[in-house]
């Protein structure tokens, strides 16, 4: 249980409702920021405006998955205006407090070390990191099939990178029956690759790989299918992003060839909040939980 403890969140969409909800239910005291038009209530949680007053006294403060841009601003898919965070709201918070975020840039980790707060990367965590790839493989296979005029089974679909979205993405898609080829640069994992069934190639081959592909999945979050790669794939071919933004695709040159290329980041939120939700509830429970 979480008796006592105080959760400010501020900002988020459908899957921080569910840990909202999930923390409630463990009877923590929740405080909401930027909420302004969520139209659903949330028994025990009160929605307040930002202020330096409120963060005072907070156990833990919960950004969106996509954390603050370089401004400090925070995405809110239930308030009528934009949320910054600034250097005083984060001067206030209690030593103890944690502060949890999907992603962070420079300006989140910066300001947290300047004021010695345990920064939380949530989609750094093994435990929701690979709990997370399976919403956003559905979510990523789901829109191929939707954009597509074949089935997944029997396609030559290509898979770019294999973390812990790309080995999920892999070998679902390998269970539909489709012909799955998939990229990586460490040996180890183009030896999983092998091991798996697949047809591995380097990255720095990706070229000569391309030419015959039906469907793309790219997850590596740098720019992997550049013009040249792109002038060597089929006009027919379709190509899901779903790294972070801004993706490893030019878009432009995708465009300008005519093929169908998608950015598609964070997935769970879209498909699949409540899953995506529950996942993130369980680690911040236990997170601010063994914080004493």
């Amino acid at each position: 249980m979480l008796t006592g403890k105080k959760v400010a969140f501020v900002g988020g969409d459908a899957r921080i409702l569910e840990v909202i909800r999930h923390l409630i239910e463990l009877d923590a005291g929740a405080v909401l920021m930027g909420f302004d038009r969520l139209e659903t209530e949330i028994p025990g949680a009160e929605k307040v405006g930002l202020t330096v007053e409120t963060l005072a006294d907070v156990d833990a403060l919960v950004l969106p998955l996509a954390g603050l841009d370089e401004e400090g601003y925070a995405d809110s898919a239930y308030s009528a205006g934009r949320i910054r965070l600034q250097d005083e709201h984060f001067s206030v918070l209690p030593s103890y407090c944690q502060v949890f975020s999907g992603i962070a840039g420079p300006y989140l980790e910066q300001i947290c070390r300047r004021h010695g707060l345990r920064l939380v990367k949530l989609m750094d965590l093994d435990e929701v990191a690979i709990l997370n790839s399976i919403p956003t493989a559905e979510g990523a296979i789901q829109m191929a099939m939707e954009n597509t005029d074949i089935t997944i089974h029997g396609s030559r679909s290509m898979v770019l990178g294999f973390g812990r979205c790309g080995i999920t993405l892999a070998r679902t898609l390998a269970a539909m029956g489709a012909k799955v080829k998939a990229g990586a640069r460490k040996p180890a994992d183009l030896a999983r690759i092998r091991e798996m069934g697949l047809t591995a190639f380097p990255m720095k081959d990706l070229g000569d790989q391309v030419g015959d592909t039906e469907i793309i999945f790219n997850t590596i979050p740098a720019p992997v299918l550049t013009a040249d790669i792109l002038a060597r794939v089929p006009r027919n071919c379709l190509i899901i992003d779903i790294a972070s933004k801004p993706g490893g695709t030019d878009f432009r040159y995708a465009q300008r060839r005519g093929i169908r290329a998608l950015l598609a980041p964070s997935l769970p939120g879209i498909v699949a909040p409540k899953t995506a939700g529950q996942i993130l509830a369980g680690t911040l429970s236990r997170y601010i939980w063994e914080s004493g």
